[in-house]
């Protein structure tokens, strides 16, 4: 069992040296798209929400 579990570190370490990790710029870059279109998309959900709330009480009331 130590000798399979060994061999996997191995692999893993092997593995971990092929990885191309980002850059400090790439990943702040990355994280500004994300919370750009995080905004975007809540504010669009916002406004579905609205509308479809505003239609369904004028058509309850």
């Amino acid at each position: 069992m130590t000798g399979k579990t060994t061999e996997f570190l191995a692999h893993v370490k092997g593995e971990l040296q092929k990885v191309t990790w980002p850059t400090r710029k790439d990943t702040y870059s990355s994280t500004l798209v994300v919370l750009s279109l995080v905004a975007v998309v809540t504010f669009f959900l916002w406004i579905v929400d609205s509308a479809l709330s505003a239609i369904i009480r004028i058509i309850l009331s």
